[in-house]
């Protein structure tokens, strides 16, 4: 059984860590986050799928650009319904490689923010949902098809032209394709990722 002074020592460490942990975090530099450019004979697609509130209704955004970095070679926006973050992270990344097929393609860099998902696709880890299997699965059939397919993981600063398409999204009615000329809602951030504009992510 504890004594009165164990019970307050115990107390103390509740109290205490979590102010600890803030403090160390305060003193940690933020990491500088930016967009980075394909090398030439390369296509970048940026992707992203996005859940909405409690409800789940998703959609997906993603951003196809090469070495010039200022020309848009392509824009898609889509919402799925109501699914989990995961499947709409897959199903942002299963559109984009349809596309690509579409378009022909063959060097292409896929960049997501869901780190789960690229070590999914990397690493071939295992998921238990059959829908995301589902997806998994189409995306491992395409990603041989390609000549040479780089994946990595970014952080949300780094790929905010995808999370805004994604979000623009669940205001269509319909999927919508952009073609070399991309919605003005997104110019912005195009040009300061052309830029290599660093945003700052807090630890």
């Amino acid at each position: 059984m504890l004594s009165f002074t164990n019970i307050l020592r115990c107390q103390r460490r509740i109290i205490e860590s979590p102010v600890r942990i803030f403090i160390r975090n305060l003193h940690r530099d933020p990491i500088p986050v930016a967009w980075e450019k394909p090398q030439i004979g390369w296509t970048k697609l940026n992707f992203d799928g996005s859940c909405k509130d409690s409800a789940g209704k998703a959609s997906i955004g993603g951003v196809f650009r090469n070495y010039e970095a200022f020309l848009f070679l392509l824009g898609y926006a889509e919402s799925i319904g109501r699914t989990t973050s995961m499947i709409s992270e897959l199903a942002a990344l299963r559109r984009g490689l349809e596309l690509v097929l579409e378009n022909g393609w063959g060097n292409v860099w896929l960049e997501g923010d869901s780190k789960s998902l690229v070590d999914i696709i990397l690493k071939r880890k295992l998921v238990r949902c059959k829908e995301a299997q589902r997806q998994v699965s189409y995306i491992n059939l395409i990603i041989p098809e390609l000549k040479n397919c780089l994946v990595t993981h970014v952080f949300r600063e780094g790929n905010r032209a995808a999370d805004k398409l994604a979000r623009i999204a669940y205001q269509l009615q319909k999927p919508k394709i952009w073609r070399h000329i991309p919605p003005d809602t997104i110019l912005q951030i195009l040009h300061e990722n052309a830029e290599g504009k660093i945003v700052f992510r807090g630890r």
